[in-house]
């Protein structure tokens, strides 16, 4: 952030952020490093399902190459959801290190949120979206997306980016949240690109079924009547959380509404290709780049193809 012309309006609680963070950029990495970390804070303000507004700062990764030009066009990545309250409260900080690697080495600011109601940000798990007969998804999804464009509005005040090129991507819970994003029309998104997106999936008690189908499809219908950018939707066909099924109605339904879109099918990866976005890296990285040429910025997608 720009300390100087910045701190006059944020609270003593940012300010303390700032301060940590310029700190933490200075010792992150050895000075040869190419790959520089920080870790900050955000406050952000949003409302659970049942309208009660929580307040409170999150922890947010921040990388980038301490190679590449100035300003940076900044890449939001948004991880996906625990399964369960114990998962959430021994959730560790979001980095996406391998991911943000690339994106930083393409000339990206990444920027990775650890969202509220996860160890390291605490508070309240305000995306809860309810138990599988009775789901409420459109609450879980604009808590998500609240927080997002919050951390983006604090990260585009720094002097070092480009405020109006961001490209927002997530995984799963972080996927979905990526193509609500795109439905609000914040200005500088230039894109969106959806990893396994989805909700209220079990694979251990109904592989490939996630709770109410047909409200999924209405949730991504709605986002497709606003939604003005282009989106990129990627799944395998052994995704044990969404399936191979339900993801390509939902995108019909974004598309049939207005959304723009493009949806890949990958082939089956691994034991459950929920994960395809972190463990095979290499299976989609060509098509994201052809994705970043024709939307974001060809000089970065080539760099990228230099680099996967």
């Amino acid at each position: 952030m720009n300390t100087h012309s910045a701190m006059g309006a944020v609270t003593p609680l940012l300010r303390r952020a700032i301060q940590r963070a310029a700190l933490l950029l200075a010792v992150a990495l050895p000075a040869h490093a190419a790959l520089v970390e920080q870790v900050i804070e955000v406050p952000v303000k949003v409302a659970n399902a049942y309208g009660r507004v929580v307040e409170q700062p999150i922890v947010v990764s921040v990388y980038q190459d301490s190679t590449s030009p100035v300003p940076r066009p900044i890449a939001l990545i948004n991880h996906g959801r625990a399964a369960d309250a114990a998962q959430r409260a021994a959730f560790g900080r979001a980095t996406a290190i391998t991911n943000a690697r690339w994106l930083a080495g393409m000339g990206f600011l990444v920027v990775v949120p650890t969202r509220l109601g996860y160890r390291v940000s605490g508070g309240e798990d305000v995306e809860d979206t309810g138990p599988c007969g009775r789901k409420r998804y459109p609450p879980g999804y604009e808590a998500a997306a609240a927080q997002t464009l919050q951390v983006l509005d604090q990260v585009r005040q720094r002097p070092d980016v480009q405020a109006d090129r961001v490209l927002v991507l997530g995984q799963s819970f972080g996927g979905a949240t990526a193509i609500a994003v795109a439905a609000k029309g914040a200005p500088g998104v230039l894109a969106a690109i959806n990893f396994a997106g989805g909700g209220g999936a079990n694979p251990l008690t109904q592989p490939q079924q996630p709770c109410d189908t047909p409200g999924l499809r209405d949730l991504f219908a709605g986002y497709g009547r606003t939604a003005r950018i282009p989106t990129l939707w990627v799944y395998a066909e052994n995704d044990q959380w969404m399936g191979p099924v339900y993801p390509r109605q939902w995108f019909d339904a974004f598309q049939a509404a207005g959304g723009q879109g493009e949806f890949v099918l990958f082939p089956p990866n691994g034991k459950d290709g929920h994960g395809l976005f972190t463990q095979d890296p290499s299976a989609w990285r060509p098509t994201v780049l052809e994705f970043l040429r024709r939307h974001v910025d060809p000089g970065l997608a080539a760099k990228g193809a230099e680099r996967r």
